[in-house]
């Protein structure tokens, strides 16, 4: 899968030695330096307030747009979604930023099942053998492959590598299992883990050395069963980031040189984050063709008694769609989550006054109460150590979508004062109808960050037509749409001549984490948007028989979108 392919170049694999205790030494060209995860920084002010007189430092204290990776992460730390490791590049995800993989994980379990997709495991280890069996393929992951070399104190005769995707491992079992056109269509996807030993640009969720993912992969008798697989599948991952994330995204066709190591062509969505000008890759989904058929020998006999190579697709999603999620939607005071993935939607917080505590404890907890039963993810925060100010900070950095405040007079009045996180509107409700009405609430919420973040990315794709509009357009933090002669030597000069363009600008900044090489100002190509993508943009534009390609002299082909990107 092509779906986390690292940009930099490293001249050679990682090694990973497992020792007596089952503990795990990295580091690049066999090192025995201990690797470990840099700490955010620390900033001196002092936020997160509320009504205490106390001084702490659990709000965000930076700016999302004056330092974006700082902002990043405050926000996955001090809202308890990440927990750092001492393996640089690894991460643990906390409870709250499972949940919502949990939420994509369960409305792509049920899609694809839809499609006739079985769900499967396979070992987490291969055989070098097996993994450069087909080179091409291999190529694409070599400088970012784990293995293990030893044993405890034991030298391994054969290294072991540690899973960078599963095509390798899959597929000698499907050339077992697939002999006949009755054994047509396999169709199977497992949930898992995958190491990609990156040396650079280390980000949770982002891009990191262990990630999750599901995998999905697929054997057709026919070439046309397997394209429409693609595009099924693709219409699958465009729905998880703006049905469930409230992402947009745009649908499109990797170039020759992007495209998936072996495959006959990679599908993509990619998405952009504003605040940062850059493109992010959300998911990819991959028509193999009979490359890997023909490698691993996938046979199968036809009604005509013919043998004939299988046709095959490989497609995958990841937790990368956390980090997009957060860095599109999120602000300074914090997370910022779409109801439909957010681990709480709702928390109740009840307004004291002396000599009333008993009275609105009691019935924060029976609308508590008819809220959950009404299947809503909700929570009463009732503590009485900590001012509702607090709270209110409090639920806001965690991303809870609406808070129900409630008072003795709110009691008296029969009424709910709703506060929406993503806007911050106040919404008096009626006490009898409030379950109603919060649905509706959620919805609007829901709805409105979709619409606003395709708004902003809609105004952030640029059309030009030349070099001198294309790097305007990358340093005003846009996309570019240009018309494109599709010759690789062109392409690669695009890469060579913007990071050239661009040394020593704001658009070289450090890896988030803080460490390793810093994230370049190189543009690169994105994706081929497919017609429907474009009509939506508004931006096909004139016939392209006539114009020439921004980069060079060349008659343009097609337009693509090109970008700096994560």
């Amino acid at each position: 899968m092509a779906d986390e392919s690292c940009e930099a170049v490293v001249e050679s694999m990682a090694e990973v030695k497992v020792n007596g205790e089952g503990s795990v030494e990295a580091g690049a060209n066999g090192s025995k330096k201990k690797d470990k995860q840099k700490k955010p920084a620390k900033k001196e002010k002092d936020s997160m307030k509320g009504n205490s007189a106390k001084v702490t430092r659990t709000g965000i204290e930076v700016s999302k747009a004056k330092d974006f990776g700082l902002w990043f992460q405050e926000v996955i730390t001090k809202a308890e979604l990440i927990d750092y490791y001492d393996i640089r590049g690894c991460y643990v995800l906390r409870p709250r930023s499972f949940a919502i993989w949990d939420a994509i994980k369960d409305m792509l379990d049920k899609r694809i099942k839809g499609l006739g997709v079985e769900n499967c495991y396979f070992p987490l280890f291969v055989s070098s053998d097996r993994l450069k069996k087909e080179q091409n393929h291999v190529e694409g992951f070599e400088a970012e492959v784990a293995w293990v070399t030893k044993s405890g104190k034991k030298e391994l005769n054969d290294p072991i590598a540690v899973r960078p995707t599963s095509e390798t491992i899959m597929y000698p079992a499907f050339s077992k299992w697939i002999r006949s056109f009755r054994d047509l269509p396999l169709k199977i996807n497992q949930w898992s883990n995958v190491v990609r030993w990156e040396m650079t640009h280390c980000t949770p969720f982002i891009r990191s050395r262990e990630f999750l993912w599901q995998e999905g992969h697929s054997a057709f008798a026919t070439r046309e069963e397997a394209a429409a697989e693609v595009l099924d599948i693709l219409d699958i991952y465009k729905s998880v980031y703006e049905d469930l994330l409230a992402v947009p995204v745009i649908r499109g066709t990797k170039t020759e040189s992007e495209k998936f190591a072996g495959a006959l062509y990679t599908t993509t969505v990619e998405g952009f984050v504003p605040a940062t000008g850059r493109a992010i890759q959300g998911a990819t989904s991959h028509c193999l063709g009979q490359n890997f058929a023909e490698m691993f020998d996938i046979k199968y006999e036809n009604d005509e008694r013919e043998t004939k190579h299988v046709w095959q697709n490989s497609w995958g999603l990841t937790t990368r769609t956390i980090g997009v999620m957060i860095m599109v939607h999120s602000d300074d005071r914090g997370l910022v989550i779409p109801p439909r993935v957010a681990p709480q939607e709702a928390v109740v917080v009840p307004i004291f006054k002396k000599g009333h505590e008993a009275v609105v404890i009691e019935e924060a907890e029976k609308l508590g109460k008819e809220l959950k039963a009404a299947g809503y993810k909700v929570k009463v925060d009732a503590r009485t150590d900590k001012t509702p100010g607090w709270k209110y900070n409090e639920h806001e950095l965690r991303g809870v979508c609406t808070r129900l405040e409630l008072g003795p007079r709110d009691i008296e009045n029969a009424k709910v004062l709703c506060v929406r996180r993503d806007t911050g509107q106040k919404i008096e409700l009626n006490r009898a109808t409030a379950v109603a009405d919060l649905r509706k609430i959620l919805e609007e919420i829901q709805e409105s960050l979709l619409a606003r973040a395709r708004e902003e990315l809609y105004s952030k794709i640029q059309r030009v037509a030349n070099w001198e509009e294309f790097m305007s357009a990358l340093n005003s933090k846009n996309l570019a749409l240009c018309p494109w002669c599709q010759n690789a030597s062109c392409e690669e000069n695009v890469k060579s001549r913007s990071k050239k363009e661009s040394e020593n600008s704001e658009f070289n900044v450090q890896a988030a984490d803080g460490e390793g090489e810093s994230l370049s100002g190189t543009a690169k190509s994105l994706c081929i948007p497919f017609s429907a993508e474009l009509d939506a943009l508004g931006t096909s534009g004139p016939s392209l028989n006539a114009e020439k390609c921004f980069a060079c002299d060349e008659f343009a082909e097609v337009l693509v979108l090109f970008g700096r990107s994560y």
